[in-house]
């Protein structure tokens, strides 16, 4: 019998989430020194160029630079509490981004959504394992991130079911460690994940192990 190891987890989770329409991207392929970079520096959290892409596409009659305003707000989201930012974005994700611009000489709000929540085909879902991400030099690399749009909103810990110490709960340790190191990350989260490939635990990033 093939001894089972952690890589083979996320291999397996990457595996599960292909079949479901997720796209597959290489964490050291996308960083700005990799391949095909989709980030400017490995303090970017966002994969941008597909954000602006989804949302222009979603967002047809808002003007260009009102979009780019709307993305602009999201970059900007800055508290010293994780909390207050991730209830932030929560309310931009939920809500949409409001904006205003001009249209036939008068000023017009509306709102600029991050997500199409009536077609999820128009959506881009991408799986994304081994994403390097620095903050006030400290480097980690969570095992695999869920983007949906370019934004971040699912992090994922995965353990080695073999091997007894690597638990469910040491899996969430785990994810509260990167909470405190990379917070950047988690201000567009929307669930923690932590599992051993046999039991897994979901919550939001301010819920603790019982939750």
């Amino acid at each position: 019998m093939n001894k089972i190891t952690e890589s083979a987890v996320e291999k397996f989770a990457v595996e599960l989430l292909e079949k479901q329409g997720y796209d597959y991207l290489y964490g050291p392929d996308i960083a700005p020194d990799g391949d095909t970079p989709a980030r400017q520096s490995f303090e970017d959290v966002l994969l941008l160029e597909k954000l602006k892409e989804v949302v222009a596409r979603i967002n047809p009659t808002i003007p260009a630079d009102t979009r780019e305003e709307a993305i602009k707000q999201l970059q900007r989201i800055n508290s010293p509490e994780l909390i207050v930012n991730n209830e932030t974005f929560h309310r931009m994700l939920t809500e949409g981004i409001k904006v205003t611009y001009r249209k036939d000489g008068e000023d017009r709000g509306d709102l600029v959504w991050l997500i199409d929540f009536i077609d999820p085909k128009k959506n881009n879902f991408a799986v994304v394992n081994q994403l390097t991400v620095i903050e006030n030099n400290v480097n980690k690399r969570p095992d695999v991130v869920l983007f949906v749009n370019g934004l971040p909103l699912v992090v994922i810990e995965l353990k080695n079911p073999a091997d007894e110490n690597a638990t469910v709960h040491s899996g969430f340790k785990q994810l509260q460690t990167y909470k405190q190191v990379i917070p950047t990350l988690f201000t567009y989260n929307g669930f923690l994940v932590a599992s051993d490939g046999l039991e897994s635990k979901a919550g939001s990033i301010s819920a603790d192990f019982s939750r």
